[in-house]
């Protein structure tokens, strides 16, 4: 007995050493891997898919490099619902390199786990990533329609003009929280994303579509509606338009509510409707006795549909009261208001000039365009444009045939004349000392017309400009007879302005041009061309102090002897 409980004892001693020698020797391997892997990776350690094990911090650069790739490409994130794709930015994903360095970087302590890697087995650490968010809320928002079964909330439409129950049913989401850990650990993988769901259900039940259907959208069945606009316009929406147009959608607290589809009830009131609405009128001048007045303007108004259609939604399911409604409107103010036009110092008269001498059918388009200018006002700093002022000249607004110059003669088109008019409107701004933006002179010289201060103009390819370079707006008046037309600016005046002529020089000879006889031969007597200047000198209203002074050169090409025939 005594002899083998003596052998049972002396196995254990053996068994208690062999295993203490056993954890000495796994202990001393494990030291001496740690000792060996010092400032490495740890054994078989892997990074979104890729081996980085055992690499010193430069050995990790390529490692690094194929996530830092990877985080510059789109990132597709799956759902049991669909699949959308996003910018990491989108997304609200960064990547931080120097801290993913550092996690590899770091030497697992556990013996075992030393010991598992040193036996090959594998184990993986996360990149650093962080996650904005409100980013990822915005990203997955957008895309809610892909990746989502939305909950589908109660509600009541009609059929016919009776009211027809749509119950809710519950819907499948995703779990933002979860979302953000899935892109964290799989962000940098380069496979797709699967983000976790999670159930959510509707806002309404069953017992408010069913009261609904019986109480309010009953009601607003019963009866017609009329809606009164401004100016007596008013309109009547039939039960067969309201239960076509009518809707009770849920408001987020468990009720629902009546709505009315904009685009379809305007299609439906805007017709009679619109008839309520009115322009604004802004403020303007007239020039009387001497001196100009302000005609107040007048605020426009336009149909508040958002407004007018809850109002109408409220009163169809109201219990009672009359089936009316109030349309509702936006004041809508003028680009010039009184007040505004007061304030811009049109006063008293600082230029005016006049030019004469035209044929009848000039004169017509003159008065066309000079009706189209007259009370036009320049702000401070803007730029007035003839051609963009009045638009197209053409037959189609009133414009007749008269005579061009096309090429250096004569010619005839639609709107012909109008040159003179730009003439008269350049000297008045060019005498108020506004600036001169742009401005082309006629291509040989016309005697009714002062020498190099005159303007031609053509539809869409020559134009007229000039800026209001003082602090006032300026009144533009243009004024037309029979026989002259006048341009008169009126504003504060803070310069005086002297035009000095040059002299002529280098005439040229008029060459002799022949073409066969008809409506498109002009005949001339031709005239020698030649080259002059004008200098426009300003000088202060109140000082006199010179503060401008331009000179242009302007050669005038000789105007053709035509023969016809």
């Amino acid at each position: 007995m005594s002899s083998r409980v003596g052998a049972r004892r002396g196995r254990s001693r053996w068994a208690i050493r062999a295993g203490t020698a056993v954890i000495a020797l796994l202990t001393l391997v494990s030291a001496a891997d740690l000792i060996l892997t010092d400032s490495k990776s740890a054994r078989g350690v892997t990074i979104a898919g890729i081996d980085a094990g055992n690499h010193t911090s430069a050995g990790l650069e390529p490692v690094l490099d194929q996530l830092s790739a990877r985080a510059r490409l789109p990132v597709i994130v799956t759902t049991d619902a669909g699949t959308a794709q996003f910018s990491p930015a989108q997304l609200g994903l960064t990547f931080d390199v120097e801290a993913t360095r550092s996690r590899l970087l770091e030497q697992p302590r556990n013996p075992l786990s030393r010991l598992a890697a040193l036996a090959g087995r594998e184990h993986s650490v996360d990149p650093v990533v962080g996650v904005d968010p409100a980013a990822l809320d915005t990203a997955l928002d957008s895309a809610r329609e892909v990746l989502e079964s939305a909950a589908v909330e109660g509600g009541v439409h009609y059929q016919g003009t009776s009211p027809v129950a749509q119950q809710s049913s519950g819907g499948m989401r995703v779990a933002r929280v979860g979302a953000a850990d899935a892109l964290r650990v799989a962000w940098l993988t380069g496979n797709p994303v699967a983000l976790p769901m999670e159930p959510f259900s509707p806002t309404v039940d069953a017992a408010t579509v069913a009261a609904t259907v019986r109480g309010p959208a009953a009601r607003a069945t019963a009866a017609s509606l009329t809606l009164v606009g401004r100016h007596g316009v008013r309109t009547e929406l039939s039960v067969g338009q309201i239960a076509t147009l009518l809707s009770f959608v849920a408001d987020g607290k468990g009720g629902l509510v009546p709505t009315i589809g904009e685009p379809a009830a305007r299609e439906v009131l805007e017709p009679t409707l619109k008839k309520s609405q009115s322009e604004p009128v802004g403020a303007r001048f007239s020039v009387s006795g001497g001196t100009p007045k302000v005609i107040a303007s007048v605020d426009g108004a336009r149909i508040d549909w958002p407004a007018t259609l809850r109002a109408v939604a409220q009163r169809l399911v109201a219990d009672d009261g009359p089936r009316r409604v109030e349309v509702a409107y936006h004041r809508v103010p003028p680009t010039l208001t009184t007040a505004a036009a007061r304030r811009l110092g049109v006063r008293e008269l600082v230029s005016e000039y006049t030019t004469g001498g035209f044929s009848d059918a000039s004169g017509e388009n003159i008065r066309l365009v000079a009706a189209e200018v007259d009370g036009a006002i320049v702000m401070p700093g803007k730029v007035f444009s003839l051609n963009g002022h009045t638009g197209p000249r053409g037959a189609a607004q009133g414009y007749v045939t008269s005579t061009i110059i096309d090429h250096g003669r004569a010619a005839k088109a639609v709107g012909g004349g109008i040159s003179q008019f730009a003439t008269t409107l350049y000297n008045a701004a060019y005498f108020a000392g506004l600036e001169d933006v742009d401005h082309t002179e006629h291509s040989y010289y016309i005697s009714r017309y002062p020498e190099a201060r005159e303007a031609t103009v053509f539809d869409g390819a020559i134009d007229l400009k000039f800026r209001n370079n003082t602090r006032y707006g300026i009144l533009v008046e243009a004024s037309w007879s029979s026989s002259s037309i006048t341009v008169r600016m009126w504003s504060t005046q803070t310069v005086d302005v002297e035009s000095v002529t040059g002299e002529r020089t280098a005439p040229t000879t008029p060459p002799k041009l022949r073409f066969p006889k008809g409506d498109d031969c002009i005949a001339s007597n031709g005239s020698n061309g030649f080259t002059t200047s004008n200098t426009r000198i300003i000088r202060d209203h109140r000082s006199g102090a010179e503060i401008g002074r331009h000179t242009r050169t302007v050669r005038y090409e000789p105007e053709p002897k035509v023969i016809c025939g």
